[in-house]
Formats: structure tokens, sequence, C-alpha cells
């Protein structure tokens, strides 16, 4: 078993292996990820309108 100290600089020495996105691309996947929840959310409105109009249709006629 590995003593916590001798983790760490494991830890340490994978964290030089990462290859961190530029500043433009974190930006651009950022962009996309919140157009897709813009677009998700959306959907999900128009549903909840489509379905809710359907059963107070229902209901009430």
């Amino acid at each position: 078993m590995y003593a916590p100290f001798t983790y760490l600089k494991h830890v340490r020495e994978e964290f030089t292996h990462i290859v961190w996105p530029t500043n433009r691309t974190a930006l651009a996947h950022t962009l996309v990820v919140i157009l897709i929840a813009v677009i998700i959310a959306l959907i999900v409105a128009l549903m909840d309108y489509v379905f809710g109009a359907m059963v107070s249709n229902f209901v009430i006629g």
C-alpha cells in the first residue's frame, strides 16, 4: 500500500500529462453546452405547454 505522500507525488506527476484546452476552445465548448441546454429547455417548455393544453382541454371540454 502506498503512503499518502507517495500517492500525492504520483497525482502531481499525472497532472503534468494533462493537456489543458485553450481559452478559445473552452469558450467554444461552453457556448455549445449553453446552446444545447437552451434548446432542450425550449423543447421541454413546448411539450409542457402542449400536454398541459391537451389535459386542460380534456378535463374542461
